[in-house]
């Protein structure tokens, strides 16, 4: 379930008080120009892909093209369930990825195909040429302005490595769909006039290298931008070098990766396998080791950084435990939709959302990385805990049951308030300490 937690107010206090934002700071613009290019892509995009392919190839790639889709955009959700960012992030990175990248791509290798062979007189070496390098820049850079928006519009959103790869992994989804399409489509038009059927037609073959062998092809290269971006985003704001440096070293391995694989069928008769073997397979699961580390080192961080607040009383004493296990987070869910219904297991999707979010502030915090916004923030994550608490406190308490005995925080008794270094942000600038509540739930400064 996405859950985006709530956003502070601004740190002036002034929102809505005789303040205006600028007209580009509107929502509906905000929302509504970003969903008019993308509808406009789309619209352009599918009359040239139908242009190519025809009405049924067009039909017969669309319905071949999507399978892959859904395993594809929920393995990359599944990476996300840790801190689940919203789902219009992800609705965007798709659609930028099938029409906006997707036309630019169609357009700019067209262009550059057309000036290769008039400049050079030869349409094969162009053709070549094209796909080898002119393609990889071009489709890598439209792909990769997606995971830019994000990073730079959505930057709450975007916290670290699994926060790139998941924007990334969608955007690539998305254009690799529309590729399908594309390529599909066309070889059932070839079908068509040479009347290939089965499983020796060139419709089938095309199906087994793009959608069989390699549906995740356009993703693991993308993904090793969205990588230099997560890591951009971890790092401190004053080192702008590395936070520049990072994302552009990610785009050029994800070209360069892109390019070995369009040109491995110009290396011989079996090109395509030796790359397949040799770089495409060992990546992807190297990528998919990294991508589940960092994911549990996420789920340390939340046990490790939420006792602070249980020590206080804001959270039960084992949900500092519950909260960094994902099988715990399930079975607290499942208790609440079983004994209270669906509006209440909504609401502990919710609470451990919030938690966990609280959780990777508090870790910024400590290491220097938090905004000067860190105390309104966490007084809302706070406050939004504190209004669920009467659901997701008793479905925690069971998956703690359920799961293991009460923890222990390592080297404290129960009760004892763990020692913390106070966070800061900035490179001189300290926050202030942690204020210490008394230890009763029932003490909520943020309500009203």
């Amino acid at each position: 379930m996405a859950i985006c937690p709530p956003y502070p107010t601004r740190p002036d206090g002034n929102a809505g008080e005789g303040r205006h934002p600028h007209w580009w700071q509107r929502r509906w613009v905000r929302y509504g120009a970003p969903a008019t290019l993308l509808a406009l892509s789309g619209l352009v995009i599918l009359a040239l892909v139908r242009q190519q392919t025809g009405t049924e190839g067009f039909l017969v790639g669309l319905g071949l093209a999507v399978l892959p889709v859904p395993l594809l955009v929920a393995a990359f959700r599944w990476l996300d369930r840790v801190e689940p960012g919203p789902w219009r992030n992800m609705i965007f990175a798709f659609a930028w990825g099938a029409c906006a990248a997707a036309l630019i791509a169609i357009v700019a290798n067209s262009f550059a195909t057309r000036w290769i062979a008039t400049a050079t007189a030869d349409p094969h070496s162009a053709d070549t040429l094209g796909a080898t390098l002119i393609a990889p820049i071009v489709e890598e850079s439209a792909k990769a302005a997606a995971v830019l928006l994000v990073f730079l519009f959505r930057r709450r959103d975007f916290t670290g490595i699994v926060d790139g790869v998941v924007i990334a992994g969608v955007t690539a989804t998305g254009f690799a769909f529309t590729e399908n399409i594309l390529y599909l489509g066309t070889a059932f038009g070839t079908d068509q006039l040479s009347g290939g059927r089965g499983l020796a037609s060139v419709t089938a073959a095309t199906f087994f290298v793009r959608v069989v062998m390699a549906p995740f092809a356009h993703p693991l290269f993308t993904v090793l931008t969205g990588i230099g971006f997560g890591v951009a985003a971890m790092s401190a704001e004053r080192r702008r070098a590395r936070r520049v440096l990072l994302p552009l070293a990610g785009l050029l391995l994800a070209m360069g990766m892109h390019s070995m694989w369009n040109g491995s069928s110009s290396f011989g008769e079996y090109g395509f396998f030796a790359v397949y073997a040799s770089f495409m397979a060992p990546a992807f699961a190297l990528l998919t080791w990294l991508v589940i580390w960092t994911r549990q080192r996420e789920l340390r961080t939340v046990r490790e950084e939420l006792p602070a607040y249980a020590a206080t009383g804001w959270l039960g004493p084992t949900e500092p435990f519950v909260l960094g296990s994902m099988r715990a987070r399930r079975l607290a869910r499942q208790y609440a939709r079983q004994h209270f219904g669906k509006a209440a297991a909504r609401s502990v999707a919710e609470y451990e959302a919030y938690a966990t979010s609280l959780a990777f502030l508090r870790h910024r915090g400590r290491r220097g990385r938090a905004g000067a916004d860190f105390v309104a923030r966490e007084g809302e994550l706070l406050s939004a805990l504190w209004a669920r608490r009467a659901v997701a406190r008793p479905a925690l308490a069971h998956a703690a049951r359920t799961t293991a005995p009460m923890p222990v925080w390592p080297g404290y008794g129960y009760g004892h308030v763990p020692w913390y270094p106070a966070p800061r942000y900035g490179p001189t600038t300290p926050y202030p300490a942690y204020p210490t509540y008394p230890a009763s739930p029932a003490y909520n400064p943020y309500q009203p």
